[in-house]
Formats: C-alpha cells, structure tokens, sequence
C-alpha cells in the first residue's frame, strides 16, 4: 500500500509540474490524497444495540462508571477534583436501586387537584385494588419555570394523574409537554356544567401535541369521582406488573442518558487534545517530508493513530477494518464538500501574514492538512458518539448522513477559525525558527515546491 501511495504522490506531482499548477491547487492536491489510504472497498453487516432489561441497563450504568473512572482526571492532576462528581454518581445509583426495589404502585396526583380532605379520601378509596398504591400529592405547579422539568417523585412514579379544570391554563399545557417519555398519564378535567366538561375536553386534545392523546377522564361533582376513575382503577389492577416494569426500564434509561451526556463532555475535552496533537504532527510531517508526495504517508499514519486512539476514547468495539470503512465515507464526504479547497484558498492569504514564514514552500500544504485533520476528526467524533454501543457500523445509514456530519464539524472549525489560524501562526513561526537552525532538511522541499 505504501508503494501505490508513493507512486500516485509521485504521479500527481509530476502531473502538477507539467500543467505549472498553482501552488493552491497542488496544495488541494496534496490534501485529498491523505483520505486515499480508506478508499479499498470493505463491507460491514448494520448492527444495533442489544436489547435490555432491568440488569442489562444496570450493567451499562456500571461500565459508564468504570469509564468515568478511567477518564477522570486524578485528584492531584491540577484540574477539578473529580470526587464530588462521583459522590453525586453514586448517591444516584444507590437511589435508583432502591427505587427499582419498591414494591406496588406509585401514582403521583399533580396539577390542581381539590384540596378538601374529603375528596383525597375519595380518590385513594376509588383506585384501591390488589396491588398496593402509593399516591404521591403535588403543590400546585409553578405558572413559569425556567428548565421545566419535572421533579422527584414524580418523574419516577408508575403513572401520573393530571388534575384539570376550567379555564385551562396555559402553564398546565407546558407543564403537560415536558412530561417524561414514556410515563403513561391521565388528565382528570372538572367542569361546572356538562356543556362546559365537552367544550373543555375538546379544547385541551385540539391543543395538546401529546401523541396518542392521553385518556380523558371527567367529573363535576365529588359523589360522582369513584365512577369517573373506574377506568384508570382497572388499569391500576390488571396491568400493575407493566406498569412497573415499564416505569423501571423507564428510569433506567433516564439515568443512563444523563450519565452518557456527562461522559460524552468528558470525551469531548480528551478529543480536543488529540486532535490538537495530531493536527500539528500532521503539519510537521509534511513539513518535513522530504518529498511532496510522501505527505500522503505522513496523512495516513497520523489520521490512522488518531482514529484508532479515538475507538479507545469511546469504547468502541469496531475493528480496524469497520473503522477504517467509517472514516472513508467521511473523508469523501469532506472532499465532496469542498472543505480542502476552501481552506486551501483561506490559508493562502492567511499565511501571508509573516513575511519569513512565506518562505516555508510547504506552510500551505501543512495547514491545509492539520485543517483537514480537525474537521474528519470532529465528524468521526459525532459519529462515534452517535454509535456507542452498536456492534457494527451502518454503512448505509452512515452514507446518507456523512455529509451532514461533515458539515457541521466544518461549520464548528469555521466559527473556531480564527483560534486555528493563531495556532497555526504560532506554529508557522516556530517552524521557521526550526529551518534557520536546520536549512538542509527544510530546503529540500522547499526548493521543489518553488520548482
């Protein structure tokens, strides 16, 4: 492989040589090959993540922490003690595996509900059945939050009874939409008179965008409230056993999705140092090369390392062949796009800031390819985030949704451009610091590039 990519480098320069091709193009050039060592064809079966019930999620909960564990910075490193963020993991854990522990029914009565003592006995006496029932009563909700978001134990209750009447209030609706996915609810709506009980329940399904629409129950006056919740009590006795399993993988997964949000940033700050690594090795490299098409080697092995070191960051369990597979649709994505061209075209006037440096004959071709270097990494970023978990890689999905990935890493680099162009002056400089000491090994290739 290492000898085809030398002989299409040589190939290509030649070619430039004779069609006198600016040095932007042979830049461009120089650029694109480095995503030719992915283009072999390779195959990969689409997979998904295994199903899981209550000790499959557990087992996800505990292999977060263990990466949690090994990302974390120590206490001594000079960054952010992580012991309070593992306190907070743990007092969570423990709290979720008592909760998946209660036994009966927990339902949690919100909204407006009457405050007489009389019309609470009524409603615990309506919904009794075999199982045992917890009813968890609410204050009123507040008119305006500013997370909307709906605190314990309610969130973790088995189903929610949502008290109504009229008028409606705008605030019960927005409360109504943030109510956790998957929590079965019930709206029990008083009205004064039977035409107001139709008119309000039309009112509220035409305005709530919960889909299905939750069931409706109704009442007017308190003898009349034990008929009106049969329905929600012969829920509560024939599917208490769903109800509660539904309610634990429920929870389950809460936690899990907020874990995997909190160690996704921690890989997120561990990625920004690789890929700033790589960046600048991938610059020096091609600096260095002796000649122009051995940059494409220089491209293949740094993207290779950083590829592979990202698999560890997010535990993926691709083998080299998948994930050399992913990051192929992504490199042709990025060409497909133009990013090497526009930041070939961007880095042509941007170079010019330094006069010395402008002697660098390949300060271009490097920039060019740390710049490349950083968009590929931040969509192989998403996509590895985007895929925690899954066995194999979807190629055909990744297809469809590369040049979105790739876009929006590019669009990320874009607002951070002028950051990398100070990096890159920065390291412009020292790079001509380095060929004042050492003119042989930088004045091979600069004197072909001026050829």
């Amino acid at each position: 492989m290492a000898a085809a990519t030398a002989a299409g480098g040589l190939a290509l320069d030649g070619l430039g040589r004779l069609a006198h091709g600016s040095l932007l193009s042979t830049a461009a050039a120089a650029a694109a090959l480095g995503a030719l060592w992915w283009l072999r064809p390779a195959g990969a079966r689409p997979g998904g993540p295994a199903p899981a019930d209550v000790g499959g999620w557990l087992e996800r909960l505990e292999a977060l922490e263990a990466r949690f564990e090994e990302l974390e910075p120590s206490a001594g490193s000079g960054t952010a003690d992580p012991a309070p963020a593992r306190r907070q993991r743990q007092l969570e854990f423990a709290s979720l595996r008592s909760q998946l522990e209660r036994s009966g029914l927990h339902l949690a009565v919100v909204g407006h509900p009457p405050q007489e003592p009389a019309w609470r006995e009524r409603l615990a006496k309506a919904l009794q059945g075999p199982e045992s029932l917890t009813l968890h009563w609410a204050r009123p909700l507040p008119a305006s939050s500013e997370l909307w978001q709906w605190p314990e134990p309610f969130a973790s209750c088995d189903a929610l009874l949502y008290c109504l009447s009229t008028p409606l209030m705008a605030a019960d609706l927005r409360w109504l939409e943030a109510l956790p996915r998957g929590q079965p609810l019930w709206l029990l709506l008083h009205a004064d008179g039977p035409g107001q009980e139709a008119n309000a329940s039309a009112e509220l399904l035409a305005q709530l965008s919960l889909e299905p629409p939750p069931p409706l129950l109704g009442w007017r006056q308190t003898a009349d409230l034990a008929a009106s919740l049969q329905p929600l009590a012969r829920l509560c006795a024939s599917e208490a056993p769903r109800l509660r399993g539904q309610r634990q993988l429920r929870s389950l997964e809460t936690l899990h999705g907020r874990w995997q949000g909190d160690l996704e940033l921690l890989r997120r700050s561990h990625f920004q140092a690789l890929q700033q690594r790589t960046q600048w090795l991938v610059a020096a490299g091609v600096v260095a090369a002796p000649l122009p098409s051995l940059d494409l080697l220089v491209l293949a092995v740094a993207n290779g390392l950083m590829v592979k070191e990202m698999a560890q960051l997010w535990g993926c369990p691709w083998s080299g062949e998948q994930l050399r597979a992913v990051a192929v649709e992504l490199a042709r994505a990025s060409l497909t796009l133009g990013v090497v061209e526009w930041s070939t075209q961007a880095l042509a006037g941007a170079v010019k800031w330094h006069g010395a440096t402008w002697l660098l004959g390949s300060a271009v071709q490097a920039l060019s390819a740390a710049y490349l270097t950083r968009v590929v990494g931040g969509a192989m970023a998403d996509s590895l985030a985007r895929s925690v978990g899954v066995a194999e890689p979807d190629l055909e999905r990744l297809r469809r949704e590369a040049p979105l990935l790739v876009a929006r890493a590019a669009e990320r680099e874009r607002i951070d451009w002028p950051a990398f162009l100070r990096q890159g002056q920065q390291w412009l400089g020292e790079q001509w610091l380095g060929e004042q000491v050492c003119p042989p090994l930088a004045g091979r290739k600069s004197s072909q590039q001026s050829a």
